[in-house]
């Protein structure tokens, strides 16, 4: 049992640490901003056209 609670212990220090925090918070945004950017829905295209084309330099197709 005690070897499971260290487990349990160093997996939590681990994924709470702010290294991680900070790593999964940008993979996330970045994702985020990735699908939202290069989205062929048209409701989402459409709000974010022109926000994409100023902020990314990205030629109008």
């Amino acid at each position: 049992m005690a070897a499971s609670t260290s487990l349990w212990q160093r997996t939590k220090q681990i994924t709470l640490s702010v290294p991680v925090q900070i790593t999964l918070l940008t993979s996330l945004s970045s994702l985020i901003l990735w699908t939202l950017f290069f989205s062929t829905y048209p409701p989402v295209h459409d709000a974010l056209h022109t926000t994409r084309h100023n902020t990314m330099g990205v030629s109008c197709h």
